[in-house]
């Protein structure tokens, strides 16, 4: 087959010679212009020439390789459907949108000569593809790799079928046929003409549709679809044979999947700057663990060893589902700031399009415009030198949508117009940890980032801690409250200070419980840094006017802190997200049935009032269902700004009737519980308990608009602190407690 090359170099006509494009990149025929060439050597193939030019870039094309003989890569049985997601029609579909969208020229070489000095921008120049050579495979790959590879050639169909029966399963996921090696050095020599091309300045970027892909090939064995790994292999050529041009590269991963060959191959090389975005799932997404425990997977804290630290960036979401949102997130927030400080000489996209909307096998939604954004930016690095080879992509609709907005992109024309949804919580989380990854090895991440391990060994403390420490001081002065004690367990630490008490309470008749979340902390950091001053910081605390009214009408008071931090042995995160509210009403629980069985319950002739303040209020409905506590509990005060939850047990038929007429819930006038239809009709059916919408003004006297937040309990507690007096009223009043009736009458 390889006199037949020549028939796979043009743009659709059979021709004999490779014509420089930079011949057709001068508006004007003016001798005296930098972009004609220099000399007749220029016309050689791009092979031969290891010299870049430089030139206007305006005035070049945008490079396109492709190779009918990579569909020759197929299954051993020769079916007539594939079994295999690597179809040889994915680059046969992608090569039919660039035609269909008027990117490949149809007619004669003469007239798409004409047609490209007159508008560059108009037509995609073809790349000659070419077999890649045993050295050029050996600059990444072991020699016994590329024997074995070649050796597939040599093999009976019976044997490729059996081949490929025993590798196509688990991690290895590999088929291989006759034809495969043929089509192997072919893809990898189109990925290193593509790249030369554009590092010479032959092309101003360009676009490879190749395949097999590469990225999972480790540098001694085939793995996951990939037979050589393509990019590193054009990244290293292009290192050899232009080393005063092209000493530094970016690759860039966004194939759904991580590219743990490229990876491994570049870990100690501080000169290649590896960036992925891929599904992790702590682990358990493909191409999951590697069978060596020495090589690093796709993890985040897999930055790379020796002088490469920081120069691989695993950008890994924790699941499937994430789309345009998160990958803007990720190139706005991680990738263009690192590729910008990095500051490349050549720009490779190892461009698997499985993440896109539609790949059942990615199962992510990134759309084509945000393929054409993501490519836009990365055109501003290197002085636009981008060559984007694929990888991935098994969806031929979603593959041939999303190259075509990359090649068009790469062509000149805008990013399509997109609009970015928001950001999940869960992306989010993720790509601050690799913040915190990456910070210690790039400038641009540092600000904002707190450098725990080097501030724990000066010695220090969580705000949350120190903030509770001042609380006790303050309370203990003014009140004479005191820690009550917490009999240590595995959560001891976390409840230190936490519950805070009248003195002789065994003695009170009437103890206000006051169960509530940590003071809210405001700061205005510098606009600069990001540095948060002490003096520009405030703690708001609003439970403190109650206490005072409590105490004044012959309270006992217990305060309860409920922490949103449990202290661990080794405390190494400097973020520590809310905790969930599963996780918040157990330890809720824990504390608060502690404090019954050991200060309430044997107190008999005391009667205990709760007011449940923020996302702590959960604890009520924990107390209330593990505690048969209502002989002893009049009534319920609540402020909440979070949700909403049921009081019911299933022993105890009566407490779900004796909490709708014994408490009283004060939510905001924008709480989601009004606008939702289901929430608002369980309100109007008192299943959340008696629930009042809290009529919260501003000093003009306005309503405040705006999604509920923890400021609305504050506001809350300031208005309704009358609330407490008709508390104290229904302690002396003998009748049955009805807060409903009382509020009417009121």
């Amino acid at each position: 087959m390889e006199g037949d090359e020549q028939h796979h170099l043009s743009n659709g006509n059979i021709q004999n010679v490779f014509m420089d494009p930079r011949v057709l990149t001068t508006p004007e025929d003016d001798p005296n212009d930098s972009t004609q060439p220099t000399s007749q050597d220029e016309s050689r193939p791009s092979s031969d020439m290891t010299k870049a030019v430089i030139g206007r870039k305006h005035f070049l094309p945008t490079g396109c390789c492709y190779d009918d003989r990579m569909k020759l890569h197929a299954n051993a049985d020769f079916s007539q459907n594939p079994h295999h997601p690597e179809d040889p029609r994915r680059i046969e579909a992608i090569m039919k949108e660039f035609k269909d969208a008027g990117l490949i020229y149809s007619g004669t070489q003469a007239e798409l000569n004409d047609l490209l000095k007159q508008s560059p921008n108009s037509w995609m120049w073809r790349i000659a593809a070419r077999k890649a050579l045993p050295a050029e495979i050996c600059t990444v790959h072991t020699v016994a790799h590329f024997e074995w590879v070649k050796s597939l050639s040599l093999l009976t169909s019976a044997d490729l079928r059996q081949l490929t029966q025993d590798f196509d399963n688990g991690r290895k996921s590999l088929y291989v046929g006759n034809l495969t090696y043929e089509a192997a050095l072919i893809s990898a020599g189109g990925a290193i003409e593509t790249c030369k091309n554009v590092v010479a300045g032959r092309v101003k970027n360009a676009i490879a549709v190749i395949r097999p892909p590469g990225h999972h090939a480790e540098h001694n064995e085939s793995l996951g679809f990939c037979i050589f790994n393509n990019v590193p292999i054009a990244a290293r050529v292009c290192m050899a044979d232009y080393p005063e041009v092209c000493r530094k590269v970016l690759i860039l991963d966004w194939d759904v999947h991580h590219g743990n060959g490229i990876q491994n191959i570049f870990y100690e090389d501080p000169n290649v700057l590896y960036i992925s975005l891929h599904v992790y799932a702590n682990g358990e997404f493909y191409p999951g663990q590697p069978d060596d425990p020495d090589l690093p997977d796709g993890g985040l804290g897999n930055v790379g060893l020796g002088a490469a630290k920081g120069k691989n960036v695993n950008i890994g979401w924790s699941e499937q589902g994430v789309g345009d949102g998160e990958y803007m997130a990720a190139f706005q927030k991680i990738v263009m700031p690192i590729a910008q400080e990095f500051n490349p000489d050549l720009v490779i996209v190892s461009a698997g399009f499985d993440a896109a909307a539609g790949d059942d096998l990615g199962g992510c939604w990134v759309t084509p415009a945000c393929y054409s954004h993501m490519t836009h930016m990365l055109m501003s690095l290197a002085n636009g030198k981008v060559a984007v080879c694929l990888e991935g992509g098994y969806n031929l609709r979603a593959i041939s949508r999303s190259a075509l907005a990359v090649a068009k992109t790469l062509m000149g024309e805008p990013p399509e117009r997109m609009t970015v949804p928001p950001l999940n919580r869960q992306a989010a989380a993720t790509l601050e940890q690799v913040r915190q990854q990456q910070a210690p090895y790039w400038e641009c991440l540092r600000p904002g980032i707190v450098p725990l391990a080097e501030l724990q060994m000066q010695g220090t403390d969580r705000l949350s801690d120190v903030i509770r420490t001042s609380q006790k001081s303050i309370l203990g002065d003014k009140y004479n409250l005191v820690p009550l004690y917490v009999q240590r367990n595995k959560l001891s630490r976390s409840f230190d200070n936490q519950v805070l008490a009248t003195p002789e309470l065994h003695k009170a008749r009437k103890i206000l419980l006051i169960i509530h979340d940590p003071p809210e902390v405001l700061a205005q950091p510098d606009a600069y840094d990001n540095q948060v001053l002490a003096h520009n910081a405030w703690v708001a605390d609003n439970l403190v006017p109650y206490i005072d009214w409590a105490i004044s009408a012959g309270f006992g008071i217990v305060d309860v802190n409920i922490p949103q931090h449990i202290s661990q042995p080794t405390d190494t995160d400097p973020f520590v997200p809310r905790p969930s509210e599963t996780a918040l009403q157990e330890q809720t629980k824990e504390l608060l049935c502690y404090l019954w069985d050991n200060y309430f319950e044997i107190n008999q002739s005391s009667s205990i009032t709760l007011m449940g303040v923020g996302d702590a209020y959960l604890g009520i409905k924990q107390l209330l269902t593990s505690r048969d506590a209502k002989s002893k509990i009049p009534c319920i005060l609540s402020f909440v700004s979070g949700s909403l939850r049921p009081v019911k047990s299933d022993i105890d038929p009566y407490l779900s009737t004796w909490y709708k007429s014994n408490s009283l819930i004060y939510v905001s006038p924008d709480h989601a519980c009004w606008s939702d239809e289901e929430s608002s009709r369980k309100v109007k059916k008192q299943r959340f308990g008696n629930v009042v919408c809290a009529d919260i003004r501003l000093d003009k006297g306005e309503t405040r608009g705006g999604g509920t937040d923890k400021r609305d309990v504050g506001r809350m507690l300031k208005r309704y602190l009358f609330s407490l007096s008709y508390l104290f009223y229904l302690h002396l009043t003998p009748s049955p407690f009805n807060i409903p009736k009382l509020m009417k009458e009121k």
